[in-house]
Formats: C-alpha cells, structure tokens, sequence
C-alpha cells in the first residue's frame, strides 16, 4: 500500500512539474504572441469609413458617394430587438463572457478534431468581441496562431471598452451582402427603410446574413436565407427575446427584400449631382467625399429640375425633327429565335430617359412596322417572361428623312433586327425615337441669393457626362450685349441716348484688316435708341456704342459681372465674340435682375460632418442677431446686406425694362407666353452655331443654351429667339404657373417720363407709341438729336448706304 502511495505521489510530482513546465511554456508563448499583438487602444475612436450623402432642397435624397456603403449609427441609436437577432445568431452569452466563450472553444477543438484530414474548414468558436477584434486589427487567416491572438485581443478589450461600445464597432463594421457595410446601410439597401421601420422577420434576416453574405443571398439563394432567417428567429425565442407566436408569424413571411438603386436616385438631377460631387472633392479630397460621411443638403429643387429635363429635352427633340435625319439603328441584331428578350436585354440605353426604352424590329410592310419591346427587369435582376409586341406606323415617322425626303415606306427607315428607341405615346402606342445630335443647357437660379434651383448639363447624362451648362466655353453672341449697354446706361447715357447704325469700318491693327460688322439680315436702320439697340439686337450701334465708351469700360464690366476674367479689349468682343459659360452668364443676369448686388452662384446650401455639425453654409447675408438663445420681446433680427454692388439699382431698373422690351416687340416675342413681366436677351452667333437666351423674372434667372458639341452651323433661322427662347418660354410657363405675377421694382429717385420709343424725344402720354421710359435724376429725355457715331460721318456721306444718309439728312421723317 505504502508503495502504491509512494507512486502515486511520485508520479503526482512528475506530472506537477510537467504541469509548471507546460504553463511556464504556454505564459512564455502567450507572452511572446502578445508582443506582436496590434495597438487595439485607436478603437476608441475608431471613425469607419461612411458614405457622403446629398440631398435636394426638400430633404430627397440625391446621391450617395462611397468606396463602402456605410452608415454609421451610434449604438443607441440601433433598436433594442435588432441588437438580440445578431446576439442571438453570433453570440448568445456576449454580455456575460469576458471576450471569449470556453464552451464555445471546447465545442469548436472536439469538431475540428473529428473532422480532421477530411479537408473541411476549421470550425471557429469566435464570440462578437473576437470578430471585432478580427475584422479591425488582424487578417482573415485560417490558422490557431490567428485564433489565439484574437482571443488574446478579445480579452484585452473587454477589459478596456464596454461591451455597448465592442456592440457599436460589430454592427457598423460587418458585410452584409449587396455592397451594404452595417446593419443601417443594410437596412436601406436591402428594405428600403430605416433600422427603426424593420420588422422582426427583416432584423432577423440581416442578422442571418454574416456568417456567409453570398451563401444567404435574397436572389440567388432565397429557400437557403429564409432558412438561415428561421434559425435566427428560433435562437431568439430560446433566449426569451421573442414568443413563440410573433415568431410563427414571422417565419410565415415572405422574404420580400427591395433593392436600393445605386447611382443619382433622383431621375434627371445626374448633372446637377456630378457638379456636387466635383465640388465636394475639390473642397474636401477623394477620401472625405467618399468615407467621411459627410450630409450634404443642395440647392435643387426637384420639381423644377424635372421641368427643366423636360423642357430641354422636348426642345432639343423638336430642333432634331424639323431637320429631319434618320441617323440609323442603336445597333442591328440577328434574330436567332422567338426569345429576343435576353439578346435585346443586353443593348445598353440611356437610364437617364425613363421615358424611352429600346426595342427590336420584327417584321416591316410598307405602312408599319412590328417591334418588339424590351423586357422588364424584375426582382433578383431577372427578365420578365412577357413578351410586348406593338405596332410602329410610317406616319409617325414622317420625320425620319432619309436622302433628304420623307420616307415613302418603313423599309426605307428599318429593317429586322433593327434596335431602336421607342417612347409610349399613349395607350398601347409608341413612336420611333433618336436621341438628338444638337445639345444644350439650361439653368435656373434663384437671382436674390444665386442658388442654382435647376441644372440640365445635356440631353442625358448616360449618353455624355460633358455638363454644357458649367463646362462647355461658347461665344454668348448677342446675350452679351445687355452688359455693353448696362456699361452705359451706368455712365451717362440715357435709354433715350440715340446711336448711328450705319455701316463702319474698324481697323483692327497691323495683319487683321478692316472690320466691317453687319447687322443680322445685312441691313442698316440709321439713327436709333439705345432701347430699339437692344430690343432688335443691332450690331452696329452696338460696336458704335462700344467704341464711344471705349472697351476698356466694357472690359470692367464684363469682369465685374464674372462673365470674363480678362476680357481682350477689342471691339468684336462688344458682340459677345469671346467664350463662356451658361452658369456665368445667367448669373451675370442674375446680377441684373437682384438690382445690381453680386451673387455666386451655389449648389450646395449646407454640409454637416458625420456628428452633425455644419462644417460649410452658403448664407451670404450677415444677422448679428440671429444667435439669440430665446425671445424677450425684441425687434425681429435685420439682415445685413454685405455683398458688394456691381451695378447701380437705377442702371439694373433701366437695363431691365429696355430687355422687357425685347420679349414685348423685339426679338423674343414668343416668351410674351409665359404671361408676366419678363426680361430677357436672345443670342445668335456667327453662322448660327449657338442659340441662346438668358432672362428673368424677379424670382427667377433662367439660362438657355442650344449648339452642337463640336460647333457647326445648325442652319438658316436657328436663332436664340426660334430655338432656345421656346425652351426658356416652356420651363417659365410651368415653372411659375402657381405663383403670382410680380413686377420689377422701381429704385426710389428714378423718374418714368412718357417718351417716344423710337426717336427718343418727349411725348405726350396716349400718343402712338409712346411708352414709359426710365431716367435718373438729373437725366431728361433731348429735345434735339445728338447721334453718336454721326459726327464721325459728317463730310462722309458716301461711305454710307443710301438708306443711312437719307436717315440723317431729311429729319425725323427719316426715323423708321
């Protein structure tokens, strides 16, 4: 006995110092692997990267910009339920373990153990701390030296964070399939909606989804995730979280998941957006405009951005029909079988056009032709099974002119396996569409503060992201005039001040020759106020009027206004002969329109950081006053109005009213439609490569421009009063259909003295055209004539057309 007790504790003793042996290893291992273990200490303020968003003037969301589509939602801002799906499906005892779960180890060594040389994976014991600790600060490597530093770093931090805070990290971290990074993008990619809008059968799905994102995918592997989801579902109910009877109820529905477009959510504003995010990355950098989680609230507001796309498009389609090229098929199929479904699926179109789709000609006779539409795309991006078929009819593509002519048969148009646009027109029709070769602009702002309320850079953003409005450089041609005159009115001259147009000649220095500038139609009118130069748009008083002020003067101005940085100072420029922009030019009239204060114009109102806090605000005005923390019955805060003044407030009245009087009897009489005060300019340059109009009303600058990308004529009568005055006239009429008319305000010391619009001189209220002009104090209507530029021409007579000298010689009988 006493031997069998001496063995015992003989063997006891071997085995206790194995025992210390082995500890003092494991301590020394332990301790070794610990020196290589990553800082864990910069979770503390830890900052995932999270998705910039932006959204419109009324709160819609716009865009969103991310390399991972992240929300990021503080811990007590995630509900309570949604919290106990991912505990109850990753780790059931988290808030009693203290980073890691033995049972859950013992469990995982007995399995990898049995399952050993069959070559499957190794079984993972992990808790939510330990894939904290994996997913931040160490690799995905399958490995017991990986397993043991994670659980070292579990440890660690359970002893450094609360678990609320090791909760957070996990939730806002974790993939969730579908390009969703966190449980709140997950929510709104995948549902639609917010954490707080889910129900349980919906938590309990994302809660499914991280143990293999592309195994439980809602699409591809809809029985498998709606098991997954069950389990989920069935843990939660053991942990007492939920009853057994809103589980069943639960696990009976469908699993209905919506996805979220990526890309420009509202429809048209892709211009507008892209300007946004050009900005945003030139303020901030690449890498806060796509992780920095920045809220970003525009300028746009949506329904006028709609009227906008739409007025321009319908514009631009109606120029491309009147003349008339069929330019051929997006591409030609061969028809192989009855399904042409999948084959004319794959032909790219223009997402940015809802209303057109692309179809597939069947079949042609001489009076129609039989298209086949393209399929819808349905849940899980699969094709519908439906095949439409419709009817195309040779009379609503008399437009299609092929070698110059109407088409006398469809076949001269299509043939077979033709893919084509089609737009539905009503009912069960559709009509033969092509995008349009010319292209344009339109913008639209607010004149008072130069937020940019609309922007449409070109027919569709699909088909070419070059924004015409901000990035195309063109001559303005006659739009530019207004600002000559302005020069003018603002130093000296009257509306009433009259000018020769008459032919000149301008030697414009050694090599260039003489310069004879011409009016449109090649005709000269003699004598002529400054009102009739600018409501017929006449060249030659312009240049005239240019020259007596010196383009010096002009070239201020021109910068001043911000059309211009450094305008050359030649005399050709007077007639709008150097390039800009559609967004400089409206804002300059923007300027105008306000009274003569400077604006810049703005897409972006505000921007918060990820916490909140407003980091830029584009208020131009000062309230001292406005940061009161209550009321005591003081006087209302006054705004002051810091902005600097670029035009005399009588000068902007008189340029106004002169340019209302382009829209009432001058070149832009078609805006008269819109059926209120209107001022405005139309512009047309050489050889009618670009047609504009620029005007406004009190409340609103809108900006049109027509021209083609590579600039060429567009063709005899494409002028900025035909083509882009209609595309103005059309936005305006429904832009402020309901909203009452306003008039321009008259500045306090102008007078308004009744005047003969054409010679000038004073009239008597009542007479033939007689109107109303403007003259500031100190300022009369002439009792005589005093013609700029005809002293020039005294002794001179035969250089002028006959029609010229009898103007200036015979009286006022030679006036018009």
């Amino acid at each position: 006995m006493k031997f069998l007790v001496r063995a015992f504790g003989y063997l006891f003793g071997v085995a206790a110092v194995f025992g210390l042996i082995a500890a003092a290893g494991l301590w020394i291992y332990l301790n070794k692997m610990s020196e290589d273990l990553p800082d864990f200490t910069a979770l503390q303020t830890y900052e995932p990267p999270v998705m910039t968003r932006v959204h419109a003037t009324d709160g819609q969301l716009m865009d969103e910009f991310a390399r991972e589509r992240r929300l990021f939602l503080p811990i007590q801002a995630i509900p309570d339920r949604l919290k106990q799906a991912f505990i109850s499906a990753e780790d059931k005892n988290f808030y009693q373990h203290m980073g890691i779960d033995p049972q859950g180890i013992a469990r995982a060594i007995v399995t990898n153990l049995r399952n050993r040389g069959s070559g499957r994976r190794l079984v993972g014991a992990s808790t939510i701390t330990q894939q904290v600790a994996k997913n931040f600060l160490l690799t995905s490597e399958v490995s017991y030296e990986r397993k043991i530093k994670e659980a070292l770093l579990a440890l660690r931090m359970e002893q450094t964070y609360s678990k609320d805070h090791i909760l957070e990290l996990y939730l806002n971290e974790i993939y969730l399939g579908v390009g969703a990074y966190g449980v709140g993008a997950a929510s709104l990619i995948l549902f639609d909606k917010s954490v707080h809008e889910l129900n349980l059968a919906e938590m309990a799905y994302l809660a499914a989804v991280p143990k293999g994102p592309s195994n439980y995918h809602p699409f591809r592997y809809r029985d498998r995730a709606i098991e997954r989801r069950n389990w989920v579902i069935d843990r939660m109910v053991e942990n007492g979280y939920v009853d057994p009877q809103e589980a069943a109820e639960a696990k009976a529905m469908p699993l209905e998941v919506k996805l979220r477009e990526t890309g420009t959510r509202l429809k048209g504003a892709e211009y507008f957006s892209e300007a946004v995010r050009r900005e945003l990355a030139s303020r901030y950098g690449e890498e806060r405009l796509y992780e920095g989680g920045l809220s970003v609230r525009t300028s746009l507001d949506p329904k006028l951005q709609i009227l906008a796309r739409r007025a321009l498009k319908e514009g631009l389609l109606k120029f491309d029909r009147s003349r008339g090229k069929w330019r051929g098929p997006l591409t030609t199929l061969e028809i192989t079988s009855n399904d042409w479904g999948p084959e004319l699926a794959k032909v790219e179109r223009l997402d940015d056009v809802p209303e057109w789709t692309t179809a597939i000609v069947l079949s042609t006779s001489n009076e129609n032709a039989i298209v086949g539409i393209r399929p819808e795309t349905v849940a899980g991006g699969k094709l519908s099974t439906e095949r439409l078929r419709t009817r195309l009819s040779l009379e609503d593509m008399k437009w299609a002119r092929v070698d110059g002519r109407a088409p006398r048969n469809v076949q001269e148009v299509l043939k077979p396996g033709d893919v084509v646009y089609v737009e539905k027109t009503g009912g069960d029709t559709y009509e033969l569409r092509q995008v349009p070769e010319v292209s344009g602009a339109l913008v639209a702002m607010d004149p008072n503060s130069g937020r940019v309320l609309a922007m449409v850079g070109g027919f569709s953003f699909d088909q070419s992201e070059f924004n015409r409005a901000t990035q195309a450089w063109r001559q303005p041609g006659s739009v530019f005039k207004p600002f000559v005159y302005a020069t003018a009115l603002d130093n000296g001259y009257t509306p009433s001040s009259v000018v020769l147009d008459a032919p000149v000649e301008i030697e414009q220095g050694p090599g260039l020759g003489v310069w004879r500038p011409q009016n449109y139609g090649g005709k000269f009118y003699g004598p002529s106020t400054l009102r009739t130069g600018i409501e017929l748009s006449r060249n030659v008083m312009t240049v005239r009027l240019a020259q007596d002020m010196t383009m010096d003067l002009v070239a201020q101005y021109a910068k001043s206004f911000g059309i211009y940085d450094n305008m050359m100072p030649v005399l050709s420029m007077s007639l709008g002969a150097g390039e800009t922009t559609l967004m400089r030019m409206t804002n300059a009239y923007s300027m105008i329109a306000n009274g003569g204060r400077r604006v810049q114009p703005t897409l972006i109102d505000r921007i918060q950081d990820r916490y909140g806090r407003n980091i830029y605000r584009s208020d131009q005005l000062v309230c001292d006053a406005c940061a009161v923390s209550d009321w005591t019955n003081q006087e209302e805060p006054e705004l002051i109005d810091t902005r600097e003044r670029v035009l005399d407030p009588m000068t902007a009245y008189q340029i106004t009213s002169m340019m209302e009087g382009v829209v009432q009897r001058g070149t832009a009489t078609s805006v008269k439609a819109v059926g209120r005060p209107v001022a405005g300019k139309t512009g047309t340059t050489n050889d009618e490569k670009d047609a504009w109009f620029v005007g406004y009303t009190p409340e609103l600058t809108v900006g049109v421009y027509v021209g083609y990308d590579t600039p060429r004529r567009m063709g005899r009568g494409a002028t900025g009063g035909q083509i882009a005055a209609p595309i103005f006239t059309a936005f305006m009429k429904d832009a402020l259909a309901n909203t009452p008319p306003m008039e321009f305000k008259l500045p306090a010391g102008l007078q308004l003295i009744p005047i003969n619009r054409r010679t000038g001189l004073r009239a008597n209220a009542g007479e033939p055209g007689t109107i109303l002009e403007a003259f500031k104090p100190g300022t009369v209507p002439p009792d005589s004539y005093s013609v700029i530029g005809f002293e020039d021409e005294i002794g001179t007579y035969r250089t002028l057309s006959p029609s010229a000298v009898e103007a200036v010689t015979v009286g006022t009988g030679g006036l018009y």
